[in-house]
């Protein structure tokens, strides 16, 4: 059997697959190019039309999408020290925490990095960076309270949950609204960022990146496209 593959940038969503793989012990082969690949690396739309990261590749399994790729880790590789079975009291939280992780607090950071950062001058929108970068912080309601009293998001244990979530608040920091994050929101990343593996994979592609977030109130932005 080969090794699953995975294309991955530094500060990307493809962190949130890495992550899983390196916690998981799980072999694989890594590929690491230039964010965002669609614009630096013209070639890889010939291995993913969509131009985006991650892509993950497991024999006759291609996948993009972050969150799904580390609950298809869990469930191909039986790694239920990672994850929930469908029997557990707290599978439907733990699944909801996994798509909450991007459909509903990583979305409006990628029109925040766009509009902030990631479109020629002319095309940047500070009234759609305000808003989103708002609608994001209003967001973590659920979370802030589900923390008051918890380690972990799920079962008193660290999961795959816990990876989508962190990645949503390590981008988060990285767009430097982590000022706004509630204490036990702030204390809760500093755990889950402590954990080896995630020390071990953040900084791939540090050397190499051509891009990386810049902090609010996004001032003095450089221009990718100049």
């Amino acid at each position: 059997m080969t090794s699953p593959k995975l294309w991955h940038c530094y500060t990307a969503r493809s962190l949130r697959a890495l992550w899983a793989l390196e916690e998981m012990g799980v072999d694989y082969e890594l590929e690491v190019l230039a964010f965002p690949p669609r614009m630096f690396q013209r070639e890889f739309l010939d291995v993913n039309p969509l131009g985006t990261v991650p892509y993950f590749v497991d024999g006759d399994t291609h996948m993009t999408e972050s969150s799904a790729i580390g609950l298809y880790l869990v469930e191909r590789y039986q790694r239920y020290d990672f994850g929930l079975k469908a029997d557990h009291p707290e599978y439907g939280d733990y699944l909801n925490w996994l798509f909450h992780s991007d459909a509903t607090l990583t979305f409006p950071q990628t029109l925040v990095l766009r509009y902030s950062q990631l479109e020629p001058m002319e095309r940047r929108q500070p009234q759609v960076v305000e808003d989103y970068y708002k609608w994001f912080l209003a967001r973590l309601k659920r979370l802030n309270t589900h923390l008051l009293d918890r380690e972990y998001l799920c079962d008193e244990r660290f999961t795959i949950a816990d990876i989508a979530i962190t990645y949503a608040l390590y981008l988060g920091e990285g767009l430097g609204l982590s000022q706004f994050y509630e204490p036990q929101v702030l204390d809760y990343l500093k755990r889950m960022t402590a954990r080896a593996a995630f020390q071990k994979v953040e900084p791939i592609g540090k050397e190499n990146s051509l891009f990386s977030p810049t902090p609010y109130p996004f001032e003095n932005i450089p221009d990718l496209f100049a």
